[in-house]
């Protein structure tokens, strides 16, 4: 078992492939902890490296007892890293920062400011970004426009790791798919304070990026998952029954017109395509509506369901525990 007396702090840091970066990053990240007035813990979570990221971060750990390594036994991606992390996080602040030294570990004290002034999320501005145009920039620019207008919530930087957490908010939150960085847009529908601070952002010195133009369209579907949540979540049948509702009445429209004119005027009908398109809408209409409640089945069964993690540990690595799991 841990022990009972929790760190002010926990910096949560996934790790994938990263060795060449992990030991300026700790003699960094330690630097700036050093100044702050405030204990600490530093989770790295090793995200199915394999190059010697993990026997990097064991040497790291056997010289700072401040240091604790999870260890995934695959590649789970970056948001079921970030989850693992901050299950295993005890601090009553949490920040999270990639382990590829283009975040700024001197950043720490202007986050910690302003969840000391009352905002229980703070997200890091990139504003002058260290990436290529095309490949990244451009991408995160369309991106965050898209978050921001489909979600109301106006952040200029989604996809900065640099971010500062309130415990509650990140013990709160469920993440799967990419939804570690739609967490301001979650956590702001909760009824949390979310803020930005413009953070330093540094060119990569080594390793390679881990990003690729798929996670661009995995993202989109992630945000139309999110605008679903945050606004049907609870309530399905209020999306599904008015698009049912709808379809059916406009079938229903027309199929009344169709009927004043066979048994009114003696028109026929059989031939016509207007009345197979009557008919198809008010099928469609009433598929809608039953979708709607078996939707409401499942959401209430969800609700009540125990949670399922999206990672699997391998290895912990923790001075402050008895046996490693």
């Amino acid at each position: 078992m841990r022990e009972t007396q929790h760190p002010d702090l926990s910096l949560v840091v996934p790790v994938y492939n990263e060795a060449q970066n992990l030991l300026p990053l700790h003699r960094e990240i330690v630097d700036s902890c050093s100044k702050l007035n405030n204990s600490y813990e530093l989770i790295f979570v090793d995200d199915g490296s394999w190059d010697e990221s993990f026997v990097v971060l064991k040497n790291i750990q056997k010289d700072d007892h401040k240091v604790k390594v999870i260890k995934l036994r695959k590649n789970f991606g970056q948001t079921a890293a970030l989850s693992a992390g901050f299950d295993y996080a005890q601090g009553d602040i949490i920040i999270s920062l990639d382990a590829d030294l283009q975040n700024d570990p001197k950043d720490f004290p202007l986050l910690i400011q302003k969840i000391q002034e009352g905002y229980d999320i703070v997200s890091g501005w990139r504003q002058k970004r260290k990436d290529r145009l095309l490949t990244r920039r451009l991408p995160s620019f369309v991106g965050n426009w898209l978050i921001s207008f489909f979600t109301r919530i106006k952040l200029h930087d989604y996809g900065c790791m640099l971010k500062a957490f309130r415990k509650e908010v990140v013990k709160s939150i469920r993440l799967y798919g990419e939804m570690h960085r739609f967490i301001p847009a979650i956590a702001r529908n909760m009824g949390f304070l979310v803020t930005e601070v413009r953070v330093n952002h540094r060119p990569r010195l080594y390793g390679k990026s881990k990003y690729r133009s798929t996670r661009f369209i995995r993202v989109i579907l992630d945000l139309l998952t999110v605008k679903f949540l945050l606004s049907y979540s609870t309530r399905p049948l209020q999306i599904f029954g008015l698009i049912g509702f709808l379809t059916g009445i406009i079938g229903i429209i027309l199929g009344l017109y169709l009927s004043y004119q066979r048994f009114i005027i003696k028109v026929g009908i059989s031939g016509r395509p207007l009345l197979l398109l009557a008919i198809l809408l008010m099928v469609i209409g009433l598929q809608f509506i039953t979708l709607g409640l078996l939707a409401e089945i499942m959401v209430r069964a969800y609700h009540e369901s125990v949670r399922k993690k999206i990672y699997i540990i391998q290895e912990i690595v923790d001075s402050e525990l008895n046996e490693h799991s």
